[in-house]
């Protein structure tokens, strides 16, 4: 797991006995930049695998079991292993600098609107999907991101079941975000996973690397 160094004051994160603190926006401002950091790194070592024509998923030798001749085994072992980890990081990252976000505004809110505390803040409605990711090209922006074939999107940037209006209306977000990071939540499981995808241009066609389809409300 990597940590940031603003992450190992006092105001951020749970303690051991599973009690959320309060997040600073330092703290917050640090896991932002550490995301940053880890994408980066995944996509140069995505840049290895495209280098050596293979992703994740390849044998490293050959059919009489020796390591093969036409890649360079160790790098693209090492960049494997590293992308896994990364991967789990960039998850425990995002999820952190949602936790923190949320305590930024729910500290706002407590300030301007209820010095009291007497109002609770309602819980995040459930968000239902409306796209699903069919297929996700190795090394693109998508896959930098951590969206897999099979989520379900149920929320993009700003776009929700609710105000979905077709296609068009994500490819407007994307052509508006390139370079810029697009909150998105997934069902993936059963669980509920936040992302951060930047669209860019890269090797591929398109800003994202992905395929996605609107859920037709009986397959919800």
């Amino acid at each position: 797991m990597i940590i940031p160094d603003s992450a190992m004051n006092n105001n951020s994160s749970n303690n051991n006995n599973g009690v959320s603190l309060t997040y600073s926006r330092e703290t917050v401002l640090g896991l932002m930049r550490e995301k940053d950091q880890v994408e980066q790194t995944l996509k140069e070592l995505w840049d290895v695998l495209k280098t050596n024509h293979v992703g994740m998923g390849e044998p490293l030798t050959d059919n009489e079991g020796y390591p093969r001749s036409d890649i360079d085994v160790y790098q693209v072992r090492h960049a494997r292993h590293q992308i896994k980890c990364l991967q789990n990081d960039h998850t425990a990252l995002l999820r952190r600098i949602e936790e923190g976000l949320v305590s930024l505004h729910s500290q706002a809110r407590t300030v301007e609107e209820d010095p009291n505390g007497i109002n609770v803040p309602p819980p995040s409605p459930n968000l239902e999907p409306f796209l699903r990711v069919d297929h996700v090209i190795v090394g693109s922006p998508a896959n930098v991101a951590g969206i897999h074939e099979g989520d379900q999107i149920t929320k993009f940037g700003s776009v929700t079941y609710e105000n979905f209006r077709g296609l068009a209306t994500v490819g407007q977000l994307v052509q508006n975000s390139v370079n810029s990071s697009i909150q998105v939540t997934v069902r993936r499981n059963e669980q509920k996973v936040s992302l951060s995808l930047t669209p860019r241009q890269w090797s591929g066609r398109g800003f994202l690397g992905c395929n996605i389809v609107p859920i037709e409300k009986l397959d919800r």
